[in-house]
């Protein structure tokens, strides 16, 4: 397959359960090597995205491809080609870690050698040397999850399809899954299906946000919804005339600005501003440019965050829950 086809291509994708529309003309393409944040509150249609993309459950209507293969004509390929975390790990909790990989392995079809080698890869990209010889009921949730990740990458896919892999974790364990979501999206293009916004925010690259069966926004986290969001910027000065008013009237002048505000600075070797931008593009540049022009020092400059949380809310609450469809019916 050329590297120019998408993993990923979804088209005029919809599923209905009865008289309830869980998709309602979804369509979207993710390329090789990225890293996706789907986005949704609960009851938006991610889960039914997810469980359609791995040949779970079929579509009512529309056109699914993964790795080039269609989900309804060739799900066993399909299912070669994607490893897949549900919300709720499938693990025998009464085998061992090392049993537990072995037997998923022969599930799939493997070979004894590649089952042997597919297990020794996972368990040290996992981190589950340590543990490989307990049993998982006596493993803590983020080892757990550890081994539900083993388990969707033995047989070495192309395509990796998380769906709230950090559910129930401590802060502990969130920052080592999403590390290993980090490591794992540089070989691999990885759907991440979430509604934790700071998740997207520290492994993915681009952004879906579905609501109501609906996307709503597809994009990077920096520049998702235009002006519906916004972005703040940290920007040190070394202490001039004018001060921060001075400052402020520089950057005023900056397409795309929303605001300002002087924060602390120690010992007043700085000059320490946050500007807050509308979300429409990146300021950074044209922030360096204004110094430069105002004869300013810039010691340092920065996207602090991007209120993606701004955004979606705006774009999931808009609207409201559409009737006879429940966040407990769909997912």
């Amino acid at each position: 397959m050329s590297d120019a086809q998408p993993m990923i291509e979804v088209s005029g994708l919809s599923k209905s359960y009865g008289h309830i529309r869980a998709l309602d003309g979804v369509g979207f393409e993710v390329p090789r090597g990225e890293v996706l944040g789907f986005l949704g509150p609960n009851g938006a249609g991610k889960t039914t995205t997810m469980k359609i993309l791995t040949c779970f459950i079929a579509p009512t209507e529309g056109q699914v491809k993964v790795a080039g293969h269609d989900v309804g004509q060739n799900p066993l390929e399909v299912r070669r080609k994607v490893g897949y975390l549900p919300e709720n790990a499938p693990l025998y909790r009464d085998m061992r870690v090392g049993e537990y990989l072995d037997f998923v392995g022969r599930v799939r079809g493997m070979e004894p050698e590649a089952r042997r080698r597919g297990a020794a890869r996972v368990v040290d990209h996992c981190g589950l040397g340590d543990v490989i010889d307990q049993e998982i009921r006596t493993l803590s949730k983020g080892f757990r999850q550890r081994a539900g990740l083993a388990q969707a990458m033995i047989h070495d896919p192309e395509i990796l399809i998380l769906d709230e892999p950090t559910s129930g974790l401590d802060p502990n364990q969130i920052a080592e899954i999403r590390e290993l979501i980090r490591e794992i999206g540089r070989e691999r293009t990885v759907i991440l299906s979430t509604h934790h916004l700071t998740e997207v925010q520290a492994v993915a690259g681009r952004v879906l946000i579905i609501n109501r069966g609906r996307l709503v926004a597809d994009g990077r986290p920096g520049e998702i919804g235009g002006d519906r969001g916004g972005a703040v910027y940290r920007v040190v000065l070394r202490p001039m005339d004018g001060g921060f008013a001075a400052a402020a009237e520089a950057f005023a002048a900056i397409p795309g600005t929303r605001g300002f505000e002087e924060e602390p600075a120690v010992g007043g070797k700085e000059l320490v501003l946050t500007l807050r931008g509308d979300g429409s593009s990146d300021l950074r540049a044209a922030i360096f440019e204004a110094a430069v022009a105002r004869g300013f020092t810039l010691l340092e400059l920065g996207l602090k965050k991007v209120d993606l949380e701004a955004v979606f809310r705006r774009l999931t609450m808009e609207g409201g829950e559409p009737p006879g469809r429940s966040t407990e019916e769909v997912k």
